[in-house]
């Protein structure tokens, strides 16, 4: 493996450390203060820099991140309330959406609430606050690579109601800045169920600045509302922390590459003393053929979300059920996502990044 700047095999870096995690590793723990009290943790480090907080207890999204001591996610002033405060009427979703650098919306339900055959849904649905089950934490030695991964399953579902299971599995290896969300959703119900997520990556300061950019394939950029059209030259730009600010959607139609995979980025090259700071979301765009931006300038709430997913947050259910494009899951029926998150460490990468996205 690569480790501070040249490659190591495994029986060189044991014969150099009394045990691996000295190094990097996973450690579950559990929250002992505030609202989040006794909800579990998976604490990351790859040894790079990059280390990242898991929220097993909120559908094993990821909370906190950092690279060499800067923040990459936004966290809200929720702070990481525990499962019990979902409240599923209206918008109450967001008074305790601790933000972090992954939460997950859906499965049957995400975005804005609806009415839907008869069936009040909130904002999001319920899977971000429902604890994972069958957790694995652990750090294991593939040939000369230290591979560390998180995973468990996450339910949805009740009685006369939909049945929704997901499998998520987050691995990185030692030696990397970055990690890959690996999902599966599966239909455990006799009947067939709506399918809604929406990968809500939500990025801060101080990546998030003035003079940040976004980098994207984006062949057509679609404001969501007025408010949104009327900043439409900037979709691409940050803006300084503005009170009162009225938050901007926009709607992306995305190109792939050759693989079919779709990478965007947030950059700030004068980070770091201008060293250069930016992170990537990189996914399969057969999967996930829509993505939203939420830019979000206000003072305190001064976050961006990029949100790979498979419908628009703003018709929620019933609007895609209206349009024909709500998708379905079939009794049985298996459905597989990937989300790949790095980090751009100087503007050397940043640099050779954008010449790859712009191509």
């Amino acid at each position: 493996m690569k480790l501070y700047g040249r490659t190591y095999t495994r029986a060189e870096l044991l014969s150099k450390v009394g045990d691996i995690t000295q190094l990097g590793g996973v450690r579950l723990s559990e929250l002992a203060d505030g609202r989040g009290r006794g909800v579990r943790v998976a604490d990351v480090s790859t040894g790079t820099g990059l280390a990242f907080t898991v929220h097993v207890d909120r559908a094993l999204d990821i909370g906190a991140a950092h690279f060499c001591g800067q923040a990459l996610a936004w966290c809200s002033a929720a702070g990481v309330p525990g499962p019990a405060w979902y409240e599923p009427e209206g918008t109450g979703w967001v008074k305790g959406f601790p933000g972090g650098l992954l939460t997950t919306c859906g499965l049957s339900t995400a975005g804005a609430p609806t009415v839907d055959e008869g069936n009040a849904l909130g904002l999001h649905g319920p899977i971000s606050y429902t604890p994972a089950s069958n957790v694995c934490a652990v750090g294991r030695w593939e040939g000369d690579e230290y591979e560390i991964s998180v995973e468990g399953r996450v339910r949805e579902g009740h009685l006369f109601g939909v049945r929704l299971e997901l499998e998520r599995r987050i691995r990185t290896r030692l030696g990397e800045s970055r990690l890959t969300v690996e999902d599966r959703v599966t239909n455990l119900a006799g009947e067939r169920a709506p399918l809604m997520i929406i990968y809500h990556c939500n990025l801060g300061f101080p990546l998030v600045d003035e003079g940040a950019e976004i980098v994207a394939p984006s062949r057509e950029v679609i404001p969501s509302t007025d408010v949104a059209r009327s900043g439409l030259e900037r979709w691409s730009r940050m803006d300084s922390p503005q009170p009162g600010y009225a938050e901007q959607v926009f709607y992306h139609d995305m190109a792939a590459d050759a693989e079919g995979y779709v990478t965007v980025a947030l950059v700030n090259r004068r980070a770091g003393a201008g060293r250069g700071l930016g992170i990537y979301i990189r996914y399969r765009q057969r999967e996930l053929p829509r993505f939203v931006e939420w830019k979000m300038m206000g003072h305190g709430d001064y976050v961006l979300g990029l949100e790979p997913s498979n419908c628009w947050p703003g018709l929620g259910r019933a609007g895609e059920r209206a349009r024909g494009t709500l998708e379905f899951l079939e009794p049985g029926e298996v459905r597989e996502y990937r989300v790949e998150i790095g980090v751009l460490p100087d503007n050397a990468a940043i640099e050779a990044l954008e010449k790859t996205i712009r191509g």
